[in-house]
């Protein structure tokens, strides 16, 4: 007797481990302020395999003056579906995943398409920088992310007046990702960007963090990342950039595109569908919130991207 999984919009599962996933952020986050207010070590995650040393100078024009989340809840705490649906799963078992030998395909409407290897990328001139990171579910991070403009890469291969957009593809590796057997996406994991949201300054081709190259949870060994937008956009582990005439279909955006918009920008005058996105909690706070900023308050960079549109509405 074979089993089929029901046939209900992604949108309406609610993953096994939900309910159990917020109370264990509930204990952890309780034990991470206790054990600073004794001055004690924080509560442990999940070791990570050793990572290598990044040598990047802090680009202070790009960088929020705030202290950094500490790296135990950034790489302990993370959304990576392929590894599981709780926020502890990735941690838990991503270690398996396969970086090396690790290669992007680069083409569409390009002039030269051509294939590089992550270690050509770690020659690039890196730089680290600290962007708040905000995820849709109403939490943010502050995190120093290493890595390069995703405008360096893409002058390399030469995008023509055809490209639109940029489709960033995740790796598959069934064998040591077990998300991929759950029906909740339509793998693999494909974002998309506008080409001057791409091409902007603030867009990160990111290899690394906290001066080390990344922890597989956190998308290794290379990621995108778009501070003004929600985390979902910035694509993990990648393995495919296109460059594209016509705007992609994104992972999140066809599993419900009522709750997940392709633009995604950070807008606390848009609520989600199920919660509001008007304050958020900066990890590890337990019941402190801030005001969510317009653009997750990188406004003074990137609203000019957006002159004349409804952002109620193209969101």
């Amino acid at each position: 007797m074979s089993f089929r999984y029901p046939t209900i919009a992604p949108s309406q599962i609610t993953p096994r481990d939900v309910f159990l996933d917020r109370r264990r952020f509930v204990q952890s986050a309780a034990g991470l302020g206790a054990a600073a207010a004794m001055g004690l070590p924080a509560p442990a995650f999940a070791a990570a395999p050793a990572l290598d040393k990044l040598d990047a100078p802090r680009n202070a024009k790009f960088s929020v003056n705030a202290e950094p989340t500490t790296k135990k809840i950034v790489t302990g705490y993370n959304n990576y579906y392929e590894f599981g649906t709780g926020k502890y799963d990735p941690a838990a078992s991503a270690d398996q995943m396969k970086t090396r030998p690790w290669t992007i395909e680069i083409g569409g409407e390009v002039e030269k398409p051509m294939t590089i290897g992550i270690e050509d990328i770690l020659k690039m001139s890196l730089q680290e920088r600290v962007y708040r990171f905000r995820c849709v579910e109403a939490w943010s991070m502050v995190v120093p992310w290493v890595g390069l403009e995703f405008n360096e890469l893409a002058k390399r291969v030469g995008p023509t007046s055809k490209a639109k957009y940029v489709k960033f593809t995740t790796v598959m590796q069934p064998e040591t990702m077990p998300g991929l057997r759950i029906p909740v996406l339509d793998w693999p994991y494909v974002e998309g960007l506008r080409i001057d949201e791409a091409m902007h300054p603030l867009t990160l081709l990111t290899v690394g963090a906290y001066g080390e190259t990344l922890t597989n949870q956190n998308g290794a060994p290379v990621r995108i990342v778009t501070p003004w937008k929600y985390g979902y956009k910035s694509v993990k582990s990648i393995v495919k950039i296109e460059f594209v005439e016509q705007q992609p279909g994104t992972a999140w955006n066809k599993a419900a595109a009522n709750e997940y918009g392709f633009y995604s920008n950070v807008n606390p005058d848009v609520d989600h569908p199920r919660w509001s996105q008007k304050r958020e909690r900066l990890l590890p706070a337990l019941f402190a919130s801030r005001q969510t900023e317009l653009f997750n308050g990188y406004a003074d960079q990137v609203a000019s991207l957006y002159a004349g549109m409804d952002l109620k509405i193209d969101h």
